[in-house]
């Protein structure tokens, strides 16, 4: 079992920025790819960014591909998401997950990730 425990979330203007922060406790978090959806309202979860749990790499939707950045620290069993540029449309509530995606387009599926985090809100501001 993962307890998933997301925070940072908040409203801001467009061109602003957020910190989210995702602290995991159970097992062991070091084994475990993370990664970051959203979900606005009456649309459809969709993945943000994911990374793996051996050797750091990354994968974005191409919509944040520059302008966010998501990176871990198994040593606080925490995973960030730095998202700078922010625009309206990323307003949603951004949830953190963790799963072993077996091949890199799997992170992009939320059927991948066994355990979820209750979410943190996002507004941006026009």
């Amino acid at each position: 079992q993962v307890q998933l425990v997301e925070s940072g979330g908040g409203l801001v203007q467009a061109g602003g920025s957020l910190r989210l922060s995702c602290a995991a406790s159970g097992r062991t978090f070091s084994s475990f790819a993370m990664g970051w959806f959203r979900q606005a309202p009456g649309k459809e979860r969709e993945f943000v960014a994911g990374i793996a749990w051996i050797g750091g790499g990354t994968d974005y939707t191409d919509s944040v591909k520059g302008r966010f950045t998501i990176s871990r620290d198994n040593a606080k069993n925490t995973v960030y998401l730095q998202m700078n540029s922010l625009k309206p449309e990323d307003t949603a509530v951004y949830y953190c997950a963790a799963g072993r995606p077996a091949y890199w387009r799997d992170y992009e599926l939320p059927r991948t990730y066994d355990w979820w985090g209750q979410g943190t809100q996002v507004t941006v501001s026009s």
